[in-house]
Formats: C-alpha cells, structure tokens, sequence
C-alpha cells in the first residue's frame, strides 16, 4: 500500500508518500480499500501538532474517507469484503488502506457515490447535531450561519432548509455568498465588506437570529451574539479563524439566550446508539435529494500537499476530496 506519512509534525513540507507493507485487520477491525478521503480542518492541525489529538509518531493523516471492506478481522459482525463503507477514523484516510474498528464505520446504501461520502460524515454529523439535537430548531425559525461556504456550513445551510428553517449565510467575499445562495440560503452577507449586525437587522426587522451556527470564532463571535433573538441558542462548533473568542455573558442575560457547545465527536462515543439513527436518518435524506456534500475540488490522492495549500488559504468551498488510483 501507499500513504502519506507524517513522521515529524512541523507542517505539509514533512509529509512524505511511502510504501508501507499492507497491515493486517485486528480482531474487531475492518481493513478498507480506500476510494476516496477529504480534508477537514483538524487534519491540518494535526500535521502542525496544534490539534489537541496527538497520535504517536509516525501515523498517517486522514480523519474522513470512504472505500470498501477487502478484508475482516476476528469477531466482525455486520461487515464482509465488498461492502462499502464510509468512516470518520481521526487518522489513516490518506493512503490506499487503512485498517479501522468496524464501530467506526457507516455502512453505504446502494448509490452513495464514494466522493460524496468521503465528504459526509463529519460536516452533515456535526451539523444535524448542533441544529437538530442541541438547538432543537423549529420550522420558520431563522438560522445564521457563519463561515457558511465551508465544509461545515454548507452542510447547516442544506439540514437547515431541510428542516423548513430561514436561512441567513454569512461568508468573507461575495463569490462564497452568491454559491450559499444557490445552496438555498435566503439571504447571504458578505462580512468582509459590510457590517454583520447592521444587515441582521434589515434581514430579521430588527430581531435577530434565532440560532446562530458558528465553526469561526474569532471577531465575529462577540457581533453576531449582539444580534441574537430572544431565546436564542448561539452554537459554538468550532474556531476556524485560529482565536477563541471571550463574550461577555451579560450578552446572554439580556437576551435569555443560551450559549450551546457542540462536540459530535464526543456525542458519536457517548451515544452511539444516537449518533448511529442520525447517520442513518441522513443517508436517508442524502438518497431523497435532501443533502448533497458541496465538493470544491476532486484531486488525486498524491497531490495531497496542493489540496492543504488552497485549504489553509481559505479557498476552499465546501469540501476537497483526494480520490485514490
């Protein structure tokens, strides 16, 4: 097999595409043919040794790949070789094979095409989560999303109007605004180029978001919290801009809002049986049309280093995919 190893974390310049000898499943493991891996932000971190997961060196990055079963190890149930599967892993996608727990896996239905499903699991998991699950959204309720042309915002703008939400995506340059409306976003503000709370308050009549869906942080945090509706529920997903906002929480207070933490991951462990029926609820909207991953780019899997270039230049809209030989 090939992979990208990391064997010192100082970044994409040390990764190296190597031949390893092919690994054998455990007991309780699936050994997976990769199709297709995409890129989320914590893979960069990773390789930069910022990501608060410290795999022992040497390992393979890749959080998020898709493939089929070509071998089982003691003790599987539920898999065989020639299933197709998808898994979020925390590493090992980026390479031709990759030996996981069978726990980790989520099984394809027929049609699921492996691009899409590479660039599933992690954003439309992390998103249904927070909108469904920790700010049980209602129909006609309006939903701001930050970062919006991400990988993790596009898919809140798609489970949002799934959902019969109104949506208001908020991204840094007019290009990424006019693709979240094509997504089906209700309005888009560019907040590079105008003031975030001055167009909430023409676009709500002065009411405010009732959920605030945000994988930014950064500056932004503090200005939409200001805007938030009564009763609102302002999720914090994640710190792409690199700093950790400090809000005052009198800004709560005055709003009756609630400040909402969002860690699919832990959930995934905590409540398999819970995070397994929302997998499956969305393969189900992702086979109706519902949902369909936003791919920026589709490279091969050796041009690895190129793909992390356009994503920490914040190119990137929706997801990149490597796809293997």
């Amino acid at each position: 097999m090939k992979a990208w190893l990391c064997e010192n974390p100082v970044g994409v310049a040390a990764l190296q595409w190597k031949e390893l000898p092919l690994p054998e499943p455990a007991a309780g493991q699936i050994r997976v043919a990769i199709k297709a891996a995409s890129l989320n932000f914590p893979d960069l971190l990773i390789i930069e040794n910022k990501y608060q997961m410290k795999p022992p060196l040497p390992f393979v990055p890749g959080t998020e790949f898709a493939g089929v079963v070509d071998a089982v190890g003691e003790g599987v149930k539920g898999f065989k070789p020639g299933d197709a599967v998808a898994a979020f892993a925390g590493t090992g996608g980026f390479a031709t094979h990759a030996c996981i727990p069978a726990a980790l896996a989520m099984p394809l239905p027929d049609g699921f095409a492996f691009e899409d499903a590479a660039a599933f699991i992690c954003t439309y998991a992390t998103s249904h989560h927070a909108l469904m699950d920790r700010a049980a959204l209602q129909a006609g309720e309006t939903v701001l999303v930050l970062g919006a042309a991400g990988g993790v915002g596009t898919a809140a703008i798609q489970i949002a109007k799934a959902a019969g939400a109104k949506v208001i995506a908020a991204a840094s340059s007019d290009e990424k605004c006019q693709r979240c409306l094509e997504l089906g976003a209700d309005a888009a503000i560019n907040y590079a180029s105008s003031k975030l709370r001055d167009e909430l308050k023409v676009l709500t009549e002065g009411r405010g978001p009732d959920v605030i869906y945000d994988p930014v942080g950064g500056d932004l945090a503090e200005q939409a919290f200001r805007s938030i509706a009564w009763r609102g529920r302002y999720l914090v997903v994640g710190f792409a801009q690199g700093q950790i906002p400090a809000l005052p929480l009198n800004l709560a207070l005055l709003k009756g809002a609630s400040l909402v933490g969002v860690f699919w991951g832990e959930f995934a462990k905590r409540e398999p049986r819970r995070n397994a029926a929302m997998l499956g609820e969305l393969a189900g909207w992702y086979a109706r049309g519902l949902i369909k991953p936003v791919l920026d780019r589709v490279l091969p899997m050796e041009e690895l280093p190129a793909a992390f270039e356009r994503m920490a230049t914040r190119q990137v809209v929706g997801k990149l995919v490597l796809r293997t030989a």
